[in-house]
């Protein structure tokens, strides 16, 4: 990729590239010729002797790609969400545009002030008070101590930690440090460029919203690069996304209900369709209400606020009947968004004297849900006894569709139209 020349490009990665070792040390000895060769102005260890400058290294025993081959840009007013699971590369990025760590390949360009939180208090010495802190950190940042004074107030008052402020940083709390660490970075530094990696989910919610509309206002005028697993903040205040899997990217897009989905996908698990005890699913599919498809996938996808229908088959036990039916819908972290109680059903004789079946199509109705992953639950109860024959779970798994993520699981816009929530008057 080319260096770009457009003035509004802040962040500039091409083909980024960190290997770490397994074995710690074989790590270290490996840090040490890492080290040899830097200063020698060597290539870097496992480069092939007839590469040219600039080739990636190939990997030594017990090492592996932590990040590998990764290439993008950040413009001025952009604000990127950078997601994926626990251990994608994410924080590797990071800690490489902010000079933490060197890449083992590729290039990083930053043009103007660099300001992040990569790690709860990071730069601040746990000795010293929150007050002495500021002055460090300050001067640190090129600040003249009345520089620093002029700027003091609003400091605190962002940080709204009262009293604590002279009170030792190691005696605060990592909320209480993620704090005082962001009022530093949001009223002294300004920078041009911002890094954020998952520090906001340990704040309580005023402070968290100050936050944000504290990114909101910055990312007008610098390029912010924000980690997180919370997808409303993402859909809310991102620009764009990229997506981030096994140290490579899986989707970079401006599209942030497209990149949304594609993060979900990499948390699909197999799930069991089969219930235990005397009742089983043998069929379970849901999809939107007139559709003629004949199964239900996992990559089904459904609007939301659009109506779906479930066709159920299942078996019983005739021992167990009556039995009452209810349909729960999950989330992707298994928690219980919908309920549909005492669903209508009926059961026939099956072949086998023993059991009945019923074939049921269910109009679920519109389903006002927040753009993610979900599955149905299925749960019988017999009317005599109140015991459960089975509770099966995970069928048919499918998305809904959105452009924006919004709080809460269930969404509803008052008119119909996501674009005008209120009625015309």
């Amino acid at each position: 990729m080319p260096v770009s020349t457009d003035d509004d490009v802040l962040v500039d990665c091409r083909h980024l590239g960190k290997r770490f070792c397994r074995d710690l040390k074989r790590s270290l000895f490996y840090g040490v010729q890492d080290i040899i060769h830097d200063f020698m102005g060597w290539q870097p260890v496992g480069t092939p002797k007839d590469a040219q400058q600039g080739s990636r290294p190939s990997l030594r025993p017990h090492e592996f790609w932590a990040v590998e081959d990764i290439s993008f840009q950040v413009r001025r007013g952009q604000c990127l969400g950078l997601i994926g699971k626990n251990g994608a590369g994410k924080t590797t990025i990071l800690k490489m545009l902010s000079g933490l760590i060197k890449p083992d390949h590729g290039q990083v360009e930053l043009r103007g002030r660099v300001g992040g939180l990569i790690a709860l208090g990071a730069g601040f010495n746990p000795l010293l008070t929150g007050r002495e802190n500021v002055y460090v950190n300050g001067s640190i940042l090129g600040m003249s101590r009345k520089q620093i004074e002029a700027k003091f107030d609003a400091i605190e008052a962002f940080a709204d930690i009262g009293e604590f402020i002279d009170a030792p940083v190691q005696s605060y709390s990592s909320g209480m440090q993620v704090r005082l660490g962001f009022a530093v970075a949001a009223v002294v530094t300004k920078p041009d460029v911002l890094l954020l990696d998952e520090v906001l989910a340990v704040g309580d919610m005023g402070f968290t919203m100050k936050c944000l509309n504290a990114v909101r206002e910055m990312a007008a005028d610098s390029a912010v690069i924000f980690v997180s697993h919370n997808m409303q903040w993402i859909s809310t205040f991102c620009t764009d996304v990229m997506v981030m899997r096994n140290g490579r990217v899986h989707t970079h897009t401006a599209n942030i209900g497209e990149g949304i989905g594609a993060y979900m996908e990499c948390f699909d698990t197999p799930v069991s369709v089969t219930g235990s005890g005397q009742a089983v699913v043998e069929v379970a599919v849901i999809r939107p209400r007139g559709s003629t498809a004949a199964s239900s996938a996992p990559g089904v996808e459904i609007q939301q606020g659009d109506h779906a229908e479930l066709h159920l088959n299942a078996m019983i036990d005739s021992s167990c009947l009556p039995v009452t039916l209810t349909l729960y819908v999950l989330d992707q972290g298994l928690n219980p968004v919908m309920c549909f109680p005492n669903v209508p059903h009926e059961w026939r004789q099956a072949a086998d004297s023993g059991r009945h079946q019923s074939q049921t199509c269910i109009q679920l109705g519109r389903l006002e849900l927040n753009g993610g992953r979900y599955s149905i639950v299925a749960q019988f109860q017999e009317v005599r006894t109140s015991k459960y024959p089975a509770r099966v779970q995970g069928l048919a798994p499918f998305t809904i569709k959105a452009d924006k993520l919004y709080w809460g699981p269930m969404i509803r816009h008052l008119d119909g139209d996501p674009t005008h929530p209120l009625p015309p008057a």
